[in-house]
């Protein structure tokens, strides 16, 4: 699934790939196997791309979680297992590299039994702490359950206890169901009274715990007589286990001949997929409860109906969660998730950014669907038609679509909810090109490469080019991209710079006034600092700008102790209709304020971005307006009259002021382009 070179030479996942397996399985044992399709999506494992994680959970309905033996439950294991359960992810456990307490660290069978205890428990502690157990149960991990494999990836080996009691049953003569509690946790089996006991002492003397005993002394017997070259010991355990090894395999020694005896005996893959199968909720399963999350409309229309019941010939209804580049590098597959209906070639969509709001036609466009495909690992395979429940990828919308956006048929579809990412782009590298005469084609690259990975940002003002990352691997691997795919030109970079959040501690000492050039309106604000708490929630997404705004206010007042007309005056959110800075009307009986009102948001979110300070993004401040003061004639309070001014307030650029002389020559005017960088 390593499709680049820079992957295969470091050994680590950058971009995740997806895939789509048919896999055959007898999930119910009566020896007639099922047809499943399985559709996985590699995603990286380094913090610099946990937005490659975000991307795939959206998409997905389960999650294989990979913890290292040795290493047990990291910080990056808990932010992916975070990012899950908020998805409403069910997660599954794969403990890897388990043949390192074999061969390096030399562990008995108790040793490696109790690891695998700290590691399951380390993993349900956080799984316990983040799940929605009223929306989806209980996600915890549990060995007897069969959704924990333990295996080593290396060696391509790996078994869940569902492996070993089926093993066991015929011996025993009892069904696996039984069985399988009996493999984990304090049980133990006497081999000479035939008995079993919860206790370790017994009449014929000390007894080992039967998942040590039936698991994984045979496993490690087995691997040690085979890498020793003791063919007197493996040989009968080959032919007990019924493995046999044709032409070229029978002359295999040393790791080799460990390898292929424990695929043919403990198939990782098999147990993986059986694990996934039978613990991994279906689409429609998942769909019913995880449309409640994740359609932004009312749970009463035609879409989230179809939605929840995952209906094939329902509304077509796809989220795109990341744009993949074609081989040529000049086009994108905008791959995602279908949810509802399916992805046919030239249907005609809508497709509905993060901005949009249903009855208006902003962030909207439509176009036809050119190529429906499927990704499979670096190949895309067209296909005529996708139905509901899996992912896919669409030819001929990329040029709508800037990073995520809503694909669908239906006039009345609301948006899908936007993703939240654990990380921020915040590692800054300014770059320019070698040649001045490049500058096109890097503006290009830029556009192009910002298309290409979910998080990365791309600044450009008139004297620089701002790439925003999630650290100095994700930048590194950003430049290489932008250089040899995007823009194959020569770059002179910067060294890494961190940008800080400017904020206020108290409130405004004095109330801030502006007057517009022709001293007929006047405006007076205050700013104060917000409560930390309700910063971090806007940050979470806890409250969020294109709520209910009723429900907001209900929630400022509760929760926040906001005055109860200021919550109902909350005006916008910034920068972005979407961050941490509240814009709040507190002004009593004032006309023609409404008119302003765009304006004023507009300018909001501009001076929310590019505070006062050093031009960094603000952080946690309210921002009240007091008064106005308007003229009653509407040629005195042209609306950019009432916008200019607000920058004023915050800044003396000098490409204001150019733009207040074309202000004061005619009220009417536009602000000239040539000055909109200010």
């Amino acid at each position: 699934m390593d499709t680049r070179k820079d992957e295969q030479q470091r050994g680590i996942t950058i971009k995740s790939t997806g895939v789509s397996l048919y896999y055959e399985y007898d999930a119910e044992g009566q020896g007639s196997s099922k047809p499943y399709l399985i559709n996985l999506i590699d995603s990286p494992g380094h913090v610099d791309f946990s937005s490659e994680v975000t991307a795939a959970l959206r998409v997905t309905d389960g999650a294989l979680v990979v913890v290292d033996y040795v290493e047990g439950v990291c910080v990056q294991t808990e932010t992916v297992l975070r990012q899950a359960l908020q998805e409403l992810i069910r997660p599954v456990l794969m403990i890897n590299k388990v043949d390192r307490a074999f061969f390096e660290l030399k562990h008995d069978p108790e040793t490696i039994y109790q690891n695998f205890q700290r590691v399951i428990e380390n993993a349900n502690v956080i799984i316990s702490t983040y799940q929605k157990s009223d929306m989806m149960g209980d996600c915890q991990v549990y060995p007897q359950n069969g959704n924990v494999a333990m295996g080593s990836a290396l060696h391509g080996w790996g078994f869940t206890l569902n492996t070993f009691a089926r093993m066991y049953a015929k011996r025993f003569g009892v069904e696996p169901k039984k069985l399988l509690p009996k493999l984990w946790g304090d049980n133990f089996f006497d081999p000479k009274t035939k008995k079993w006991s919860t206790d370790s002492t017994t009449e014929s003397g000390e007894i080992s715990r039967a998942f040590c005993a039936m698991i994984l002394d045979p496993i490690m017997k087995l691997a040690n007589s085979v890498l020793a070259g003791k063919k007197d010991v493996y040989a009968p355990m080959i032919s007990k286990l019924g493995i046999e090894l044709k032409g070229d395999d029978a002359d295999l020694q040393g790791k080799h001949l460990l390898r292929k005896v424990m695929q043919k005996w403990i198939m990782a893959s098999e147990a993986l997929l059986e694990m996934i199968i039978l613990h991994l909720p279906s689409p429609r399963s998942a769909q019913k409860y995880r449309t409640l999350y994740l359609y932004e409309g009312p749970m009463d229309d035609e879409c989230a109906k179809a939605m929840m019941a995952c209906d094939p010939n329902g509304p077509f209804m796809m989220f795109v969660s990341k744009m993949v580049p074609t081989s040529d590098g000049g086009r994108f597959y905008a791959f995602g998730r279908v949810f509802s209906g399916k992805a046919e070639q030239s249907k005609k969509v809508r497709i509905l950014g993060p901005n949009y709001k249903p009855g208006k036609q902003e962030d909207l466009f439509e176009k036809n669907i050119q190529r429906v495909v499927l990704m499979m690992g670096r190949k895309a395979e067209d296909v005529i038609d996708v139905p509901c429940g899996n992912t896919c990828a669409l030819v001929g919308v990329d040029q709508a679509i800037v990073k995520q956006g809503t694909i669908s048929d239906s006039a009345q579809a609301c948006t899908i909810r936007s993703m939240k990412y654990s990380v921020s782009p915040v590692v800054r590298v300014a770059v320019a090109a070698k040649n001045p005469a490049d500058l096109p084609k890097l503006v290009d690259g830029l556009k192009k490469m910002a298309k290409s990975d979910p998080l990365v940002q791309v600044f450009s003002t008139e004297t620089e080019n701002v790439i925003a990352g999630c650290g100095e691997l994700h930048l590194e691997i950003c430049l290489k991209d932008l250089v040899e795919e995007y823009s194959n030109i020569e770059i002179i970079k910067s060294d890494p710079v961190v940008p800080y959040k400017e904020t206020v501690t108290v409130t405004s000492s004095q109330t801030c006034l502006a007057k517009s050039p022709n001293k007929h309106n006047k405006l007076y604000l205050v700013a104060e600092p917000m409560k930390e708490e309700l910063t971090i929630d806007i940050e979470n997404g806890v409250i969020r700008a294109n709520d209910d705004l009723k429900i907001t206010a209900r929630t400022l007042i509760d929760k926040y102790e906001w005055d109860q007309h200021d919550a109902r005056k909350l005006w916008t959110f910034g920068p972005d209709n979407t961050g941490p800075n509240l814009l709040v009307d507190q002004t009593k009986a004032v006309q023609y304020l409404n008119e302003i009102r765009d304006s004023m948001e507009s300018a909001f979110q501009w001076v929310t971005r590019e505070g006062v300070l050093a031009e960094e993004t603000m952080r946690g401040i309210r921002f009240n307006i007091l008064d106005v003061e308007l003229h009653t004639d509407a040629v005195h309070r042209g609306k950019y009259i009432i916008l200019i001014h607000f920058f004023r307030w915050r800044s003396n650029h000098p490409y204001c002021k150019k733009s207040l002389l074309c202000l004061r020559i005619n009220c009417s005017t536009k602000i000239p382009r040539t000055h909109l960088p200010c």
